[in-house]
């Protein structure tokens, strides 16, 4: 089951409180028990004395409306999708940024290049989220599921590909350049003590100048995606790099993606595995062009 973290809940997250959120809402779904505010959690549920206390206090908090954390059923074949309750409606955002304009820009940037990732390697897979509703805001941000990088980075990323096709995996896309105005609707929609896992559109974010892709790894084999310590777009501290939880293998899995995208150029964010920026970003502008103004693939 999915937590649906919402304005004024989210400061929870990555905290003791939030995990204890986190394991009282697993078994909930898991055991299909009765809760009994103040007197029980659910049966069969395996906490260490401490987590029970937490878990046990927040019955409490939950009974009285002090805390809201509802269920939503968790789309097949994920590991672990992550919503948030938008601080304003999307369609309402969408309307206002289409009208906003990028900061302005100086300095001698680089004229955009920006390729296709599937017309240089199609073993390179796609599973754009913000196509589909299966994303944080459970909307789709982007008419069409394509992505596209600067040409370098781009190069970049296949020699990345290329290089784990060896140990027998492949690169999986979830986003790549983003124009502007989308990072623009992430920011307004994301409560403000989240606002380190979304980029402020007054500076721009590197998505936007086609220099970041937020990717994972799938099994050339079975084609299907590994399992990681957080699932995409997780705001919370299973999402960092760092992060010591999960299996071994799912870290395994998680440094080795790290240790080849660095060889190629790019460096990992600190708050999320997934995302990485290539070298030169800095070089190139923040762009706006919606992906069905770029050049279709050939």
């Amino acid at each position: 089951m999915t937590a649906v973290y919402h304005a004024g809940s989210e400061r929870w997250v990555g905290t003791p409180v939030g995990r204890a959120i986190g394991i009282l809402v697993e078994t909930r779904g898991r055991n299909r028990g009765t809760l009994c505010p103040c007197t029980q959690l659910p049966p069969r549920c395996k906490l260490s004395a401490v987590m029970k206390r937490y878990a046990l206090a927040l019955i409490l908090l939950l009974s009285i409306g002090s805390i809201r954390v509802p269920m939503v059923a968790q789309t097949q074949g994920s590991a672990a999708d992550f919503r948030i309750q938008p601080v304003r409606p999307v369609e309402e955002l969408r309307r206002e940024a289409l009208k906003q304009e990028p900061p302005p820009q100086s300095g001698d940037l680089r004229k955009p290049d920006l390729v296709e990732l599937v017309t240089l390697d199609p073993t390179i897979k796609l599973d754009i989220r913000y196509a589909t509703k299966n994303n944080f805001l459970s909307t789709p941000m982007y008419n069409e599921a394509r992505a596209f990088l600067q040409r370098p980075a781009a190069d970049a990323l296949v020699r990345a590909n290329r290089e784990l096709h060896k140990q027998g995996y492949g690169l999986l896309i979830h986003d790549a350049y983003r124009p502007w105005y989308v990072t623009w609707m992430f920011w307004q929609a994301t409560p403000e003590s989240l606002h380190k896992f979304v980029a402020d559109p007054k500076t721009g974010s590197r998505h936007n100048r086609g220099c970041a892709v937020d990717l994972t790894l799938y099994n050339l084999k079975t084609g299907k995606a590994v399992e990681m310590p957080s699932g995409y777009d997780e705001m919370s501290e299973r999402a960092y790099p760092s992060y010591a939880g999960g299996t071994a293998e799912q870290r395994r899995l998680r440094d080795l993606l790290r240790t080849e995208m660095q060889k190629q150029g790019f460096a990992v964010y600190e708050f999320e595995w997934w995302h990485f920026d290539y070298k030169d970003f800095d070089k190139y502008p923040v762009l706006n062009v919606p992906f069905e103004k770029l050049r279709k693939a050939t």
